[in-house]
């Protein structure tokens, strides 16, 4: 399949690991409360830690803070959950995103589609690099949760920013439970990326959400000659 005038991507395991992201925030939690939690730092990482590959992996801090018996755990958890997606992560791109935007640089227009908190999807770009690289980053959250795809609203702003033809417009993404619905109604190319650590590389695509093409590392998409 051949990407003609722009390549959209979504951010989180597409071009970095997102659980890079997740394990920085516990360590960044970890060292801003495990004393207020009477817990040794070291040891409320490896919960928290054991807790993401659990059915629990969206109660971290409720879970932690129960088992530590805290007295003010009404307040403890929304400041964890603020900690968490305000600090400064400790993130790289995935080797083969590195390559491909400084290989397509200057050649393609280049966005980003992302949902997630505005200011911690923000967090990450910049963390990334990614604003100094990308011509036009859409996050959604900046129109509410209900603009979150697989709404359509982000994919119709990019293709205007884009000023180009819905045909003429690739997005690369990892998640067929949301991500391509929206691309696929608009005429969007549309490329899911099943990376082996991924998060969602398990995930039943959508009603209508199915990627036209599927690949395992950006190393494996075709670029015009």
């Amino acid at each position: 399949m051949t990407l003609t005038h722009a390549i959209i991507f979504d951010l989180d395991d597409t071009l970095y690991p997102e659980c890079e992201f997740t394990f920085s925030g516990y360590r960044a939690v970890a060292s801003a409360f495990a004393d207020r939690m009477g817990v040794g730092g070291d040891d409320l990482i490896l919960r928290m830690q054991q807790l993401f590959d659990s059915p629990d992996r969206n109660r971290v801090f409720d879970v932690v803070v129960k088992e530590a018996g805290s007295p003010d755990s009404d307040k403890l958890v929304p400041e964890m959950v603020a900690h968490f997606r305000n600090h400064e992560p400790s993130i790289e791109l995935h080797a083969d995103a590195r390559i491909l935007l400084d290989q397509i640089a200057g050649q393609f227009q280049l966005g980003i589609i992302s949902d997630g908190p505005c200011e911690t999807q923000a967090i990450k770009v910049a963390a990334l690099g990614l604003d100094s690289r990308i011509d036009h980053i859409i996050l959604t959250d900046r129109w509410g949760r209900s603009f979150w795809k697989p709404h359509v609203r982000a994919f119709e702003e990019m293709t205007n920013q884009l000023d180009l033809a819905p045909q003429f417009c690739t997005y690369v993404a990892d998640n067929p439970a949301k991500d391509f619905v929206a691309p696929n109604k608009l005429g969007w190319q549309t490329v899911r990326i099943v990376r082996p650590d991924g998060i969602y590389r398990t995930a039943i695509p959508a009603p209508n959400g199915q990627p036209q093409t599927t690949i395992c590392s950006l190393d494996d998409l075709s670029l015009p000659d």
